[in-house]
C-alpha cells in the first residue's frame, strides 16, 4: 500500500503544544493515525522516538509530511542525515503545502538550501537568548547559580587548607559539598597568611 501519507510534528519544551502542527498535517491529508510526535525533545537531538517511528513507517512511494522544516530538523548534518533515510527509501518530502523529492537533483539542493536557513534560525533564537540573558543580568533580574559557600566559608576553608591539617576530602565532608567545589574554591580564593 504506497503513497500514504506520514507526519512528523515536534515541540521543544514541555510547555509547548502540538495542536497547531497536529492540525496542519491533519489539513494537508495526513490521517490522524499516521502522525508521530515528538514533545519537549530539541531538534538537536538525534534520539527522537517519534521521528523514529516516523521514519519507520514511511516506505517508497510514501510521503514524509512536516508543518515547517525546522520541527525536523534544526541542523545541516540531521537534515543530511534524514535526508539520506528517505533517498535510500525513495520517499517524498512535504514540508507545508511543498512536496519534492530527495532523489531529484532540484529537490536534493532544495533541502540543503531549506536545512541551512532552519540551522541559521536555530542559531538567531540562541543569539537572542543569550542576548536577552545578558539583558536581564544587567538590570538584576538574573543573577545566575549562586555560590555554594559563603565569603566567610571561603576564608576559612583556605585557612584550613593551608594548615595543611586537612585533606581535600575531610574539606569536602566538613563543608557539605563536592571535592570539585572545594577544588574550584580554593583556586578563587587567595592564599592566607
Amino acid at each position: 500500500m504506497n503513497n500514504l501519507l506520514i507526519g512528523y510534528a515536534r515541540c521543544s519544551t514541555d510547555k509547548q503544544d502540538l495542536q497547531i502542527q497536529r492540525e496542519t498535517l491533519t489539513s494537508l491529508g495526513v490521517a490522524a493515525d499516521r502522525i508521530y510526535c515528538d514533545h519537549g525533545l530539541t531538534g538537536t537531538k538525534r534520539d527522537r522516538p517519534g521521528l523514529t517511528q516516523a521514519l519507520a513507517a514511511v516506505r517508497g512511494g510514501d510521503t514524509l509530511v512536516v508543518a515547517k522544516l525546522d520541527r525536523l530538523a534544526r541542523s545541516v548534518p540531521d537534515a543530511r542525515w534524514i535526508a539520506e533515510q528517505l533517498t535510500e527509501r525513495g520517499v517524498r518530502l512535504q514540508i507545508g503545502a511543498s512536496v519534492y523529492d530527495p532523489t531529484d537533483p532540484m529537490g536534493k539542493m532544495f533541502f540543503n538550501i531549506l536545512a541551512t536557513f532552519a540551522e541559521f534560525e536555530a542559531d538567531l533564537i540562541r543569539l537572542r537568548t543569550r542576548e536577552g540573558m545578558k539583558r536581564a543580568k544587567a538590570q538584576g533580574k538574573l543573577r545566575g547559580k549562586q555560590p555554594k559557600l559563603s565569603s566567610m566559608q571561603y576564608k576559612e576553608l583556605r585557612r584550613m587548607y593551608d594548615s595543611g591539617d586537612y585533606a581535600i576530602s575531610d574539606l569536602a565532608e566538613m563543608f557539605r559539598v563536592s571535592r570539585a567545589t572545594i577544588y574550584r574554591s580554593l583556586e578563587r580564593t587567595p592564599v592566607s597568611r
